[in-house]
């Protein structure tokens, strides 16, 4: 039998093919089940995606329309889940500002040390959620060890692990505890400990730095222009934080650094979260030095705080403070504004207009992460089907507050 003349062009060895359709998500646990990828593949390789939001059907903004003014806490709690303290103080420094009201220092002192302790639960948890899709399972074991003594202390203070609802206008719900400085300082050196014994295992690795060096690349203008901030932009090169450039509370009296990368891929926007964690445990710790053991922590004004419960027992003017605070709720001027703060994911706005009655008339969120999610499809085109999963965890997206 004589052989079979294999020696053929390279286009006759080729067969015609069509690039595939996939849907990825929601129901796939990488996408949070809130988002869904419409993919065309040729091979492996993404060609083209269409990323879609919208599967979470929150309604937040028409929610928070139908109570009080103070009753909108338990509302902006479930926007950013990991980091609801943030969004406590967000929201309460907005109506604050309507109201031509500032709380006193030791608030501030006390708002900032609870706000980046939600910053750490949120780059913590992001981080080792992150190293977990990629098969680094000990590393997100050890971040949520550090992120559970944040929620310690962050129970101690408000009742809540969670969703705490702790924030009110003009102040907060109760002072901190005579426990809250201590246990800081006992807390942070543990949790800075945790993060370095997770560097260390991570970024040894040659498989987990492969799948993240180079991989959803986007360059500084380019993020910009998607209106991107917080640790997504920072990775970038750019050093825009809230708290640097429009300070609030007394983050211009305390000193810290902006962590900032250079190439704005996967690892940048890892290494930028962990570096701000560090960043936020000075912050903590220099609060913890400047804020007072004594003082009132709420504004001494009728109009917005409920008066203390023993004057509501036994006297009548402060019986109707409470009634009318409660049922009513304060009668914030007429009138709207928008103020922004640092959140987890970047810059937290809001938006609100008042008619003078005790029910906001519109509330209107800036979530960090519509932006940036809507960029996704610039970060994996081109890339490989298993570099989605990465990219999207080191974009931290966040379906409570995305989807409104």
């Amino acid at each position: 039998m004589e052989p079979i003349d294999l020696d053929l062009d390279e286009n006759e060895l080729e067969l015609p093919s069509e690039p595939m359709h996939l849907n990825m998500g929601p129901s796939h646990p990488a996408m949070h089940g809130t988002v869904r990828i419409v993919l065309e593949l040729s091979g492996e390789t993404i060609v083209k995606s269409d990323v879609q939001i919208g599967y979470l059907h929150r309604g937040f903004e028409k929610m928070c329309e139908r109570g009080t003014w103070t009753q909108v806490f338990p509302y902006v709690d479930r926007l950013n889940y990991v980091s609801p303290m943030l969004n406590n103080v967000g929201y309460a420094l907005a109506v604050e500002k309507m109201c031509d009201i500032e709380v006193p220092e030791r608030c501030q002192w006390y708002r900032m040390i609870l706000g980046e302790l939600a910053r750490i639960s949120d780059h913590l948890t992001c981080n080792g959620a992150m190293a977990m899709e990629l098969g680094a399972f000990t590393p997100f074991l050890w971040y949520i060890k550090a992120r559970e003594m944040v929620w310690d202390i962050l129970e101690e203070e408000t009742g809540a692990r969670l969703t705490h609802s702790f924030g009110r206008i003009g102040g907060m719900a109760n002072p901190p505890t005579p426990a809250l400085k201590s246990m800081c300082r006992e807390a942070i050196p543990a949790i800075l400990k945790i993060v370095e014994e997770g560097e260390g295992m991570l970024l040894k690795n040659r498989i987990f730095i492969d799948r993240l060096e180079n991989i959803g690349k986007i360059s500084g203008p380019d993020a910009i222009a998607l209106s991107w901030t917080g640790p997504c932009l920072r990775s970038t090169g750019v050093a825009y934080d809230v708290r640097k450039a429009h300070p609030y509370l007394k983050y211009d009296e305390v000193d810290f650094d902006v962590p900032v990368g250079t190439c704005g891929d996967n690892m940048d926007r890892f290494l930028v979260r962990l570096g701000e964690i560090r960043q936020s445990c000075r912050i903590i710790l220099q609060a913890c030095d400047r804020m007072a053991d004594e003082g009132p922590v709420n504004v001494d004004d009728p109009r917005v705080i409920l008066p203390p419960k023993q004057d509501v027992y036994t006297t009548i003017e402060a019986t109707i403070q409470h009634f009318k605070l409660v049922m009513e709720g304060a009668k914030v001027p007429k009138g709207e504004v928008y103020s922004y703060t640092e959140g987890g994911n970047g810059e937290l706005g809001y938006y609100l207009v008042s008619d003078g009655s005790g029910t906001p008339h519109r509330v209107r969120i800036r979530p960090p992460c519509f932006p940036i999610t809507q960029g996704l499809s610039d970060l994996i085109n081109g890339a490989m089907l298993s570099d989605i999963v990465p990219t999207f965890g080191s974009l931290n997206m966040i379906g409570g507050e995305c989807d409104h």
